[in-house]
Parts: structure tokens; sequence; C-alpha cells
């Protein structure tokens, strides 16, 4: 089994460091980790450093620092565009993908989106959610890299990223070409937009596939909002040089 992973807001300097507070707490409570076992702490930036524990106090440990490296980025990069959801799936979503690798997620308010996240705190609260979620996915996945979860944006920021992206795909059960039949880019950045339940407008599918966008199905059927983006991912990792 690969080493925890422990997330700090920045590497130790030194060949020492205390690891205290949440994750020091979790570590020695949770963990239960002991005097010479091994972690690793990581800035979510890609940058790691595997430490020897040399002690467990109550809610923290002190550190040996053995070894550091750096884990380049994934090429191309997958960015997912994940509407709205109601409930939990939402969170689900977003979950799931950064298990799968995603590199950064963008909240799109689809006019069918069921959930609003409105302007103030219920909106930041719900974002602030999808971040805690992804933070936390990213750290059971034992990854390097935390995505980046980005303000909301609607259908006119999200043809701007488009425009901007290597290439986008937008899942959508009417399209005619599959993923697996699409020439993948290599490197930059590769947007995946994934609908509400009540699924992408004609308006909004022609706002994207007009800003660059190519319409792709996954299969012959229909899957949920909250699992779309997984499967897409899980496709891509085959169908690139990801995996």
């Amino acid at each position: 089994m690969t080493l925890p992973v422990f997330l700090v807001p920045s590497l130790p300097a030194s060949d020492t460091f205390v690891l205290d507070g949440p994750e020091g707490r979790h570590a020695a409570t949770v963990r239960r980790l002991r005097a010479g076992e091994s972690l690793v702490l990581s800035d979510g930036t890609g940058s790691l450093v595997r430490c020897s524990i040399v002690a467990v106090d109550r809610d923290s440990l002190q550190l040996s620092v053995v070894e550091r490296w750096t884990e380049p980025e994934p090429s191309p990069r997958v960015v997912l565009a994940q509407a709205l959801i109601k409930s939990d799936r939402g969170e689900l979503a977003v979950e799931l993908a950064t298990e799968a690798g995603v590199d950064g997620v963008v909240p799109w308010r689809a006019s069918r989106c069921i959930a609003k996240w409105e302007a103030g705190p219920r909106g930041d609260k719900a974002l602030a959610r999808w971040r805690s979620t992804v933070r936390e996915a990213a750290k059971q996945a034992r990854r390097s890299r935390v995505p980046t979860v980005s303000e909301p944006v609607g259908t006119a920021g999200l043809a701007q990223l488009v425009s901007q992206s290597a290439l986008t795909l937008v899942l959508h059960e009417s399209a005619n070409t599959r993923l697996a039949d699409i020439e993948l880019p290599a490197s930059g950045d590769l947007l995946l937009v994934v609908g509400p339940e009540g699924g992408i407008t004609d308006e909004e599918l022609t706002a994207l596939t007009t800003a660059g966008g190519r319409a792709v199905r996954l299969g012959t059927t229909v899957l949920r909002a909250s699992t779309a983006g997984v499967v897409a991912l899980g496709a891509l990792g085959a169908l690139t040089k990801r995996w």
C-alpha cells in the first residue's frame, strides 16, 4: 500500500518538521501512526516530501525528512465543467471526478439546473463544500495535486473557457460522434462538459459548439449527471497517456 498523504500549506524547508493542526490530529488520533512509520506531505501542487515519524504526541507528529520530489502535471490536463446538481449528488460528482484524476472543476450554472447557487452566503457555502470534498478526495486517492475548483460560471462564461481550451467535449445523449472516435490533444486543457439532470438545452449546446466544443456520447445508455464525468474521465485516461 502507498504511504498516507497529508496536506500542508507549505512543505518543510529543513530536515525536521512538526505536523500539527487538523492533519496532525488526524494522523495521531485517527490513523494512529507510530514512531518508525512513514508518511508523505504534499502542498497540493505536485511537490512531495517523504518523512519518517520520529515521535508521536497527543495531536501532532515529529517528522524527519527523508526524500523530496515533484510530480509533473498530467498531459493533457482534464478540466470538468460540472453543471450544478441537487442535494449531495454534486459533491458526489466532484468526489468521483477527483478520484478519477480530474485536474480542475468549473461549476456551471446551466439553465436547467435544479440547484441554484445564488450570490451570497448560500452560494459561498455550496462552493466551499465542493472545494472541501475535492480536497478530501485528493487525500484519499493519495494525489500529489489537489484539483482547483473555480468560481461558478454561466453559459457565456463557459463558452469563453471552451474557446480557450485545446479541445472541449460536451457529453450529450443525442450526439452522433463517439468519444472514442475523437482525436484527442496530447497537451493543453481538455474541457469536459457535463450537463444537469434536465439536460443541456439546444441553445446551450449551440453556444458551446459555436465556441469550438464537440458534442460526443459515451455509449448507448444515458448516464446520470453525477456519474457521467467519472466515466468519461476513465475513458480519457485510457485513450490518452494520462494512465
